[in-house]
């Protein structure tokens, strides 16, 4: 029994170390194209691996403004919930999350001033956490795989 658990808690430290260093920090300058985890989801809806990624990066990076339900907090923090900015432009939404935002946006309507700072560093983390917000909070957005958004710089100055 007790090989068991430390097989159990030697599992759980390398998945927690899998996903601490797939979202960066936040302020990595390299960008990944290593697609083998993000792009092999089928179209319309991601992999439950992708989801569980991209959920552990929202709770970790994303939740405190724009809240547990994806509602976000007027005026400050616009819905990620039904919100036509989110799912008009899924490219721009991944190039946010690499990049923060410091423009005026509107969102369903309502104008938001807020700054958003970089998110994730990587290509692969971006897309997680854009995949599950698409398909989270009532949200049926499909998805973007890494290969949709090779394009997107990450700005060297983040």
């Amino acid at each position: 029994m007790k090989t068991l658990n430390v097989l159990v808690l030697a599992f759980i430290g390398v998945l927690g170390l899998s996903v601490i260093t797939s979202c960066g920090g936040g302020k990595s300058t390299s960008q990944s194209t290593d697609s083998t985890q993000v792009s092999k989801a089928a179209p319309g809806a991601p992999s439950a691996d992708v989801m569980t990624l991209g959920k552990g990066i929202y709770d970790a990076k994303c939740k405190a403004c724009h809240q547990p339900t994806g509602l976000g907090l007027k005026p400050a923090f616009p819905p990620l919930a039904g919100s036509d900015y989110l799912l008009g432009d899924k490219k721009r939404a991944v190039a946010q999350a690499l990049n923060g935002s410091n423009h005026e946006i509107k969102v369903n309507g309502v104008t938001f001033n807020g700054m958003m700072p970089q998110q994730v560093g990587t290509v692969d983390s971006a897309v997680a956490v854009i995949n599950y917000v698409l398909n989270s909070f009532g949200n049926t957005g499909g998805t973007i795989t890494a290969d949709e958004v090779k394009d997107v710089v990450i700005d060297p100055r983040k």
